[in-house]
């Protein structure tokens, strides 16, 4: 018979797999309600079936009312209980937003809040995993994971004049609030999504190419769209080594070093960085310009891992012993 901790855990899957879908519907408008609604139930599941794993059947009832279970933000709390941590932050302005009264969300709010949206999945699959063991891109794919978005940036003037004040005013104070929480924290919080185009000479340093119509005006022959490195390349080294030790772990790989076991670490993951010039490959690695900090992309965590694969036992210390000639 399947214990109340493994129903939950099945019915978190399915509401986080409607969150999916229901967001990735392009004939969907108002998507922003119905993501939020069912990935705070994703949440809520899987939060409550690591309590009575880790806390006992009790944990999830009020305790002066035994026949009601805690809410999400309760759950948060007693689960995430620094109260600073980015990936709490995130899933409370995420509750917030669906607590807050339907007829206040346009759909402009997607907007604003797609980038909590996608590291609130992605935080979600990393917690399914570090509480239930359960890999949800066996069950979503990986890449549905990243959220379709809109390519339209939020006008204020075009706000002022859609809406009534109190919509208008709490739509904008929205958005710069978590405009300035994005800039205050990590990736667990927010992935910032921004678009730029260039024009450029240079074919080989274009990422996409359009053909524009020769017989117009203004000739153009060579766009170069230049996506957020936020999102292309959203991996800090500490996230990079995180997935890449869980993928070596679902795989059933065991590094080594020597004679002994390894996890993978910091230090293993430089050694990839210098001996495959990973910080010199933009298709691997950006390097942003202000804080001077490196964003990874996931094809450096899969590239890593198809190289560990070959010789687990070996490459830490073929590796090792090639830089140390150079």
């Amino acid at each position: 018979m399947q214990s109340i901790q493994d129903k939950l855990v099945e019915k978190s899957k399915e509401a986080f797999c409607m969150a999916i879908e229901l967001y990735n519907k392009p004939t969907i408008k108002y998507r922003v309600e119905g993501f939020a609604l069912f990935i705070c139930n994703a949440w809520e599941l899987m939060l409550k079936a690591h309590m009575i794993k880790t806390m006992g059947e009790n944990s999830i009832y009020y305790k002066d009312n035994p026949q009601r279970t805690l809410s999400l933000e309760n759950c948060v709390q007693k689960v995430f209980t620094n109260n600073k941590d980015p990936l709490r932050i995130n899933l409370e302005k995420i509750i917030e937003l669906r607590n807050t009264s339907t007829h206040f969300i346009t759909e402009e709010y997607e907007m604003v809040y797609v980038p909590l949206f996608q590291s609130c999945v992605l935080n979600y699959n990393e917690k399914m995993m570090v509480f239930h063991n359960v890999d949800m891109t066996a069950v979503v794919p990986q890449n549905f994971l990243t959220l379709s978005i809109s390519m339209k940036a939020l006008d204020e003037s075009e706000i002022i004049a859609k809406y009534p004040e109190e919509i208008a005013n709490k739509l904008l104070v929205a958005n710069d609030s978590i405009a300035d929480m994005i800039n205050s924290h990590n990736d667990k919080f927010a992935i910032k999504i921004e678009h730029h185009h260039f024009i450029t000479k240079d074919k080989a340093k274009a990422t996409s190419l359009v053909g524009i119509d020769n017989s117009a005006d203004a000739k153009v022959k060579i766009v170069k769209e230049l996506k957020d490195p936020n999102v292309t390349h959203k991996y800090s080294t500490t996230s990079c080594v995180a997935e890449i030790g869980a993928r070596l772990n679902r795989l059933g790989i065991t590094l080594r070093y020597g004679e002994e076991t390894k996890r993978f670490n910091t230090y293993h993951f430089n050694l990839f960085c210098k001996y495959y010039g990973i910080k010199e490959n933009p298709k691997f690695c950006y390097q942003h310009q202000l804080t001077h900090t490196y964003g990874y992309s996931i094809q450096t965590i899969d590239f890593i891992v198809e190289e560990i694969k070959k010789d687990p036992d070996n490459i830490i210390q073929n590796l090792k012993e090639y830089l140390a000639k150079k």
